[in-house]
């Protein structure tokens, strides 16, 4: 009864942190050992008595006082001058611009609403189509989860006990690699269609620009350089970050106005507890699922069914597709990092830093895949073209990342090799 209760909330469009806490409720109720509603509250408040956490709220500081402090433009004219000589340089312009993005917001959410704001219209203007202008934009948006910090590792690394520092770094070389595929996307897109010519900048402007640009940069540099050097904690990094930011947007760039930050705070605490919830429901849900034994009733399912541990992840990658499809990413590496890790650590000997990578990659596919794809809805909102135009013209991307998710399940030293 506890697995129909689960799913017939989940399909009723019920907050996924209800769906938790309810159907562990449920199954106390069903199992008839009540002396564990003692256990309810103390469970769910060792779910976010982890001082990793204080990252989340940090990071989503950070990216609420850039998008308010001019960073984004800056960032935009800085890629510019790398690559915007290039025929079809604006597209280029866009991905590396996204590149900047992701190691400072960590959110592909957001950053797919502040870039489409940014480069659609831009692109758009410059000749290229509209729906090609939205995909590369919400495509570039996948780099968040990967390239640090990451949101997606914060949680990760507290539902998994792991350095969430060393998960930072262990998606470097993904994000790269993921980055390039990107890259040649555009370039064999290129090749079909006419892109617009590109204009390299003179020297002064360049210069101009990179100068501009270079305050935002510090926030990057703060967070991946503190992490790196073993000077600061991610969470410390995270507020490091989130004050320079505030310096840049305030003292430097003079976007920011002191009235502005109430309602900028109030964002920030509301959606940081929203996530902050979710994960006191998932460790009450994980508790559940712990007592039941699933995992090693799971495990022992799939043993029956493959003892190759690529195998297995291929398994994991095409349920997790599906699963992104119809939940939150966040939600969904709650939801699942309780049951499949284990399995994967003990019956597959996986290393659990790949293994968050791979699943933190594919889970965020679902933010850009319908039914749900909120993803699309969201640069479909900000650049005003239709969710299936972006969707037709986002296929080249999203199989360049099944085929990034493909060799990074099979090579575990791509997600270690710097750890």
């Amino acid at each position: 009864m506890t697995p129909l209760i689960f799913i017939v909330l989940l399909f009723a469009s019920v907050p996924i942190a209800l769906v938790l806490a309810l159907t562990a409720l449920w199954y106390i109720h069903e199992s008839g050992n009540t002396v564990l509603y003692d256990s309810f509250a103390q469970q769910a408040f060792a779910g976010v008595e982890n001082y990793g956490l204080l990252a989340i709220p940090l990071f989503i500081l950070t990216g609420e006082l850039m998008n308010e402090g001019g960073m984004t433009q800056r960032l935009v004219q800085a890629a510019r001058v790398f690559v915007g000589g290039f025929r079809g340089g604006l597209a280029y312009i866009n991905l590396l611009a996204n590149m900047f993005m992701a190691a400072i917001i960590g959110s592909a959410a957001s950053q797919i609403a502040v870039m489409s704001r940014a480069m659609v219209p831009a692109m758009t203007k410059e000749g290229y189509d509209p729906g090609f202008a939205a995909a590369t934009t919400a495509a570039g948006g996948l780099l968040a989860p990967v390239i640090p910090p990451s949101m997606l590792f914060v949680i990760y690394g507290v539902l998994a006990q792991l350095p969430i520092g060393d998960l930072f770094i262990a998606g470097i070389i993904p994000g790269l690699i993921m980055a390039g595929s990107f890259f040649i996307v555009i370039a064999l897109i290129g090749l079909v269609k006419d892109f617009p010519k590109g204009e390299w900048m003179t020297l002064p402007v360049a210069l101009r620009a990179l100068r501009d640009a270079l305050p935002a940069f510090l926030i990057p540099i703060a967070i991946v350089g503190g992490i790196l050097f073993g000077i600061a904690t991610p969470t410390e990094s995270a507020a490091v970050a989130s004050l320079i930011a505030l310096a840049v947007g305030w003292g430097i760039y003079r976007e920011i106005k002191p009235a502005d930050l109430g309602q900028l705070f109030v964002r920030t605490a509301t959606n940081s507890s929203l996530v902050i919830f979710m994960i006191a429901a998932a460790n009450v849900f994980g508790w559940v699922v712990i007592y039941e034994e699933l995992p090693q009733k799971l495990a022992a399912f799939l043993a029956t069914v493959t003892s190759d541990p690529f195998t297995f992840l291929l398994i994991v990658n095409v349920c997790l597709l599906f699963v992104g499809m119809l939940i939150d990413g966040i939600a969904a590496l709650i939801l699942i990092t309780p049951i499949l890790l284990p399995i994967a650590m003990n019956t597959y000997d996986i290393n659990p830093y790949q293994f968050g990578v791979v699943i933190s990659l594919n889970l965020v596919l679902g933010l850009l895949t319908p039914p749900v794809g909120v993803g699309l809805y969201i640069a479909s909102a900000m650049s005003g073209v239709k969710p299936f135009t972006i969707f037709a013209a986002l296929w080249p991307f999203l199989l360049a990342v099944t085929v990034v998710l493909l060799v990074l399940s099979y090579f575990p030293i791509l997600s270690t090799a710097l750890i």
